[in-house]
């Protein structure tokens, strides 16, 4: 079996990328900016040392990189014998915003596929949502609209499957939970499950950005996360998809699983 290349080996995706393929027997090199080797987009010199000998890749899409950065890498990659690139990309905003990246791993001349998650759970309690679910007020310009929200479990699942098992090449995956929801509704299920007082309030976009960018976030960061706020506030994300269910025959985990799981102190 190849050895498989994980980028973003200590993120939300990558980390449980990289348990389950070493819970397989399979031989991983777990790449990061703090990893080793050391692997930075924005440092093409550290992408040879992480490439040597991998036979696959899982892709986590270099979120606000020109599109030349990854066509470079891809290039790399399939030069170096790569024969197998897992890219996550997401299902935002429709037809979304990563379809161009898609194809140039589409184009790479390497079996492919390309896994298109809703917004994780896990931003709740691992993410950009945790700090607000702490202070007991999530504060979002989000309205009342509705999210697939999806677990990275099931995102991991689906990577490992197409990283290590037959049937999963050309394939597109579109992932999302079982049902849609609000952020009201998702905060009254941590509340419900973790005794913690939480609740959700309505801000403003304007509101929103200035708050990110004090808390350090560059402007283009937190006018893009505005933007997806208000694909949410639309319902843009509230159908669901059957990715999970194509890919691993199953149903994917549902939002109360996720909260009674986790611990919320």
């Amino acid at each position: 079996m190849d050895e498989v290349l994980v980028l973003g080996a200590g993120g939300k995706t990558g980390r449980r990328v990289v348990a389950r393929l070493e819970e397989r027997g399979v031989r991983v090199r777990a790449a990061s900016r703090r990893g080793t080797p050391a692997f930075d987009w924005n440092v093409p010199a550290t992408w040879d040392e992480a490439l040597d000998g991998m036979g696959a890749v899982y892709v986590v899409r270099p979120e606000l990189q020109p599109i030349d950065v990854l066509e470079g890498f891809v290039q790399r990659a399939v030069s170096r014998g790569a024969g197998r690139l897992v890219f996550l990309s997401a299902r935002a905003g429709g037809e979304g915003m990563d379809r161009p990246r898609e194809r140039v791993i589409q184009d790479s001349g390497a079996a492919w596929t390309i896994l298109r998650p809703t917004w994780y759970f896990q931003n709740f309690s691992e993410g950009q949502f945790r700090a607000d679910i702490r202070a007991g007020e999530l504060r979002l310009p989000a309205g009342d609209g509705r999210e697939a929200f999806v677990d990275t479990e099931d995102i991991a699942d689906v990577a490992v499957a197409a990283l290590t098992e037959p049937g999963h090449d050309e394939r597109i995956y579109a992932l999302s939970g079982p049902r849609a929801l609000s952020f009201e509704e998702a905060t009254r299920v941590i509340a419900e499950v973790s005794g913690r007082p939480v609740r959700y309030r309505e801000t403003t976009p304007d509101e929103y950005v200035r708050r990110l960018v004090a808390d350090g976030e560059t402007d283009r960061f937190a006018n893009l996360q505005a933007k997806l706020m208000g694909w949410i506030s639309e319902n843009e994300g509230a159908h669901l998809s059957d990715g999970v269910q194509r890919a691993l025959g199953r149903e994917p985990r549902g939002f109360e699983d996720y909260a009674r799981r986790t611990t919320w102190t």
